[in-house]
This record gives structure tokens, sequence and C-alpha cells, in this order.
């Protein structure tokens, strides 16, 4: 059956073109392997990416604009309230000091999202973990007393020694995601807070394409969606999970027919 000249009986022109359309952005799959999806997508070592974040965040650092999220712009700060409420839990067990290290954390996105609630904090130290040329760019013009970029943990560890590890909206874009897990456990954090985490419900983890919005940048990368369950039991057994929350964007969605959703979740390391 011809589905278009079906619609065409029944829709305006205006509503079939939509109907009919391909859609531009989204998450689109399934894929057998990473490598497939990685060959059919431009990844994050497009310098447009860079270029754009950092023209975004540069703005916010100087006040001409309230709030960056993957390099789009925004009027009116959007808040995870659980990954701050958990970061004021572990400032108020340090005596009102913070160290926080933010793995994939941009040229500083989350924590200029939550300064100004972290800015009467006795001290604070915020060491963002990233991809070599965002650890340039971000050494260059975002460092301060405040503000450290490192190319791995390993190398922040040497010189400071944070209380919680941040990872939001980052382990579903790495090729090995447990692989990274297993470093995190290793590295013997205090506290883990995982935030804008892909899930889909009730299956195994799943490898798909996400294609940003045109409107924001022209780039598409390899994304894993995860089964909940399997994440959590790979840090049981050194974990505790404090609480659960749903993100704060996008924690509805489908991929493929199947329904999704980014969640978090907050982990204490046993004693």
């Amino acid at each position: 059956m011809d589905t278009k000249r079906t619609l065409k009986k029944f829709l305006p022109p205006l509503l079939l073109d939509a109907f009919c359309k391909k859609p531009t952005h989204g998450f689109f799959g399934f894929y057998h392997s990473w490598e497939d999806a990685a060959r059919a997508s431009t990844g994050w070592q497009s310098e447009n990416v860079l270029e754009k974040v950092c023209a975004s965040l540069l703005k916010v650092r100087n006040g001409n604009a309230v709030y960056e999220r993957d390099s789009a712009l925004f009027d009116k700060v959007q808040y995870s309230w659980p990954l701050l409420a958990a970061l004021q839990r572990v400032a108020l067990e340090h005596d009102g000091h913070l160290n926080v290290a933010d793995f994939g954390g941009s040229l500083g996105t989350t924590y200029f999202q939550n300064r100004a609630f972290l800015s009467s904090l006795k001290s604070l130290r915020w060491n963002i973990i990233e991809q070599k040329n965002y650890v340039a760019r971000g050494k260059a013009l975002f460092e301060n007393d405040v503000l450290k970029f490192y190319e791995d943990i390993k190398s922040c560890l040497k010189t400071t020694t944070p209380h919680i590890l941040i990872a939001s909206s980052v382990i579903q874009y790495l090729p090995q995601p447990y692989e990274q897990i297993r470093k995190f456990i290793d590295a013997g954090f205090d506290y883990i807070l995982f935030d804008r985490t892909s899930f889909l419900e009730n299956e195994k983890d799943k490898i798909a394409i996400q294609k940003v919005k045109p409107s924001i940048y022209q780039a598409t990368f390899p994304i894993w969606f995860f089964n909940y369950r399997k994440m959590i039991e790979t840090f049981q057994s050194r974990y505790n999970i404090v609480a659960e929350f749903d993100a704060f964007v996008a924690f509805r969605y489908g991929v493929s027919g199947i329904p999704g959703g980014d969640k978090g979740f907050f982990l204490k390391r046993r004693v």
C-alpha cells in the first residue's frame, strides 16, 4: 500500500508534508556495533561543535547570556535539582568545602549552571575531565582558581582529591562505557552522580545514532541506550544508591518505537 497516496486523500498539503517528511533530528537505530554507528556519524571531534560551545559559554561567563546547554543559549537557567541537592549534601559533609570531578563537563556547563547556589561555600574547586581539544580551549579561556581542566581522571587525582564525580550526559557517548564505569569505581570516589543518562524500558543495551537539531549545530553521534538494572548492578558491589531520579530534560522519548528516557542516580561508596 502506498501510504503517502492514501494520506493524500485525507490530509491537506501542509499536514501531508509534515507527516511524510523525514525527521531532521532525534534518535535513529539500531546498529549491530559501535563501529557501524560511528561510520554513519560525524562524531564529537567536529570542530564546529567545540566552536559553538565555546562561543556560548563565553557569553555566559561574561554575563551576556544566562544559561548554556549543548551550545544552545537560554534566557533562564534550567536546574537539575537532584544534582544540586547532591552537591549541597556533599559540601555539608565537608564543612562547606566542595571538590568536584566533572567527567565530560565540556567547558563548564554544569559549573556555570549551578555556581549561583554554590557561591556561599567556604571553598569550591571544579575539575573538568574532557577531550584534549576541550582541555586546551578550557585552559586558555576558562581556567581560574575554581575551574580546572584535565585530559583524564588519573592526572586530575594526582593534583587534587574530589569529593564527588559527576557524569552528566556523557557515558552513553563512549564506545566502551562499562570499561569507563569500572575506572570510576576503581578511582574510589566517595560519591558518584550520573545525570541525563539514556535508558530504554525493559531492553538490553542498544546502540543508535543521535542527530542534533540543525539549528544547534550540524553533527551526528553514536549513542548507547542502557538497561537500567544492568547499569545499577555494575556499582552495587562497591556503592549504595542514595537516590534515583528522572533527568530534568529528555526524561521521556522513544527510539525506533521503544519507549525510553534519561535518568540519573546518586551513589555513595560503601565504607
